[in-house]
């Protein structure tokens, strides 16, 4: 039976107070529309958005909540920020998302995204109320063995690139604060519950981020150019941006239910037949784009990216009752509509696109 995630989202968070770092990037703003919605008090803390054309500057996306333009790694203001505020959930985003540019700036790279988790779980050790935090790592914290079988939550931690090694990294470090302070046999105490959030590969429109698949796809398209493809076997979990984040706010809601039997690592992907090229993923796009052409050129001393990945989620399925609702061609329609619609009003289309998939939750 599928869940009703409107009435449980709008039962869980709807009043609350919600800090999410990493509001201006591309998740985070999906988030922040999406926790709007639900009537949340968000605060959210993050570098500027690049420029005017990232989403989160054309959703206007000050007006749906307070903003902190701060640095994740300014330990003593992003305490007093969370400290200050009084939080009851936090949605921990904020990172250095791309596996390229972890090659050009490696400390950077690690910097964020560890020490950033650090600070916003050192933070949580001096808020004296009730909080639970979902932390957002990556699908890429696997040992990428690059077999054909999909990764377990259990399976070991690994990182080739320094971006996949920061995030294998961050999730040492929440095993070791869930450990040391907030450990599960004295929650009645502490009242904290943590968990940590692995998808990855996630696409929908907004996304004009430099070297993801999409927006290269949508700035070939709209400029009538051929569109490059680097990897074109390379095989990836792909799936839209609302549907992780379904899981990041169906585990918020778990773990104030049950924060002990939920504090722990959970796998959020498409199914199983829903993994494919992408090489096949720019095929649908310029299928439904209704137009367009690519080309695979000779690439010398390229940085390393893995060719094979792929996510096992039943425990998010059996456990958390989650499941994918858009198959991957409906998540890459859904996607290429976005930037094919000219409305002036982007935060409508969000809203319309996520108020549609929680009607998919209702059997609709």
């Amino acid at each position: 039976m599928a869940i009703d995630y409107k009435t449980l989202f709008e039962q869980t968070y709807k009043g609350k107070k919600v800090f999410l770092t990493g509001h201006t990037g591309f998740k985070g703003a999906w988030l922040l529309t999406w926790l709007h919605l639900l009537g949340a008090k968000v605060k959210g803390y993050a570098l500027a958005p690049e420029n005017d054309f990232d989403l989160y500057s054309q959703i206007q996306g000050a007006r749906l909540g307070e903003s902190v333009i701060a640095d994740i790694r300014d330990k003593e203001r992003l305490r007093k920020e969370i400290l200050d505020f009084q939080p009851d959930f936090i949605f921990h985003l904020a990172a250095q998302p791309l596996v390229r540019l972890s090659y050009e700036i490696p400390t950077e790279t690690f910097e964020v995204n560890t020490l950033g988790t650090a600070y916003v779980l050192d933070a949580l050790r001096f808020l004296e109320k009730p909080c639970i935090a979902v932390m957002i790592t990556t699908d890429k914290v696997y040992e990428n063995k690059e077999w054909h079988y999909p990764y377990r939550e259990q399976d070991r931690l690994g990182g080739y690139d320094p971006y996949s090694a920061s995030k294998a990294t961050a999730e040492i470090i929440i095993n070791a604060y869930r450990n040391s302070f907030f450990n599960l046999n004295d929650s009645k105490n502490h009242q904290k519950a943590i968990a940590a959030a692995r998808a990855g590969n996630v696409i929908g429109g907004g996304d004009w981020a430099k070297d993801r698949i999409i927006p290269d796809i949508i700035r070939a398209l709209q400029q009538h150019k051929r569109i490059e493809v680097r990897n074109p076997k390379a095989v990836r979990p792909w799936q839209h941006v609302i549907e992780p984040l379904s899981g990041y706010l169906l585990l918020g809601a778990k773990l104030l239910e049950n924060p002990i039997k939920y504090s722990e690592a959970w796998n959020f992907g498409p199914m199983q037949e829903d993994t494919f090229t992408v090489e096949d993923l720019v095929k649908i796009a310029i299928d439904i784009w209704g137009k367009g052409a690519y080309f695979m050129p000779k690439l010398d001393k390229q940085p390393h990216e893995a060719h094979l990945l792929k996510l096992d989620i039943n425990k998010s399925i059996h456990e958390l009752g989650w499941k994918p609702r858009w198959k991957a061609y409906q998540s890459i329609q859904q996607t290429i509509h976005f930037y094919k619609l000219k409305k002036d009003d982007v935060l409508d289309l969000l809203k319309s696109q996520i108020n549609q998939y929680q009607q998919i939750e209702h059997g609709v």
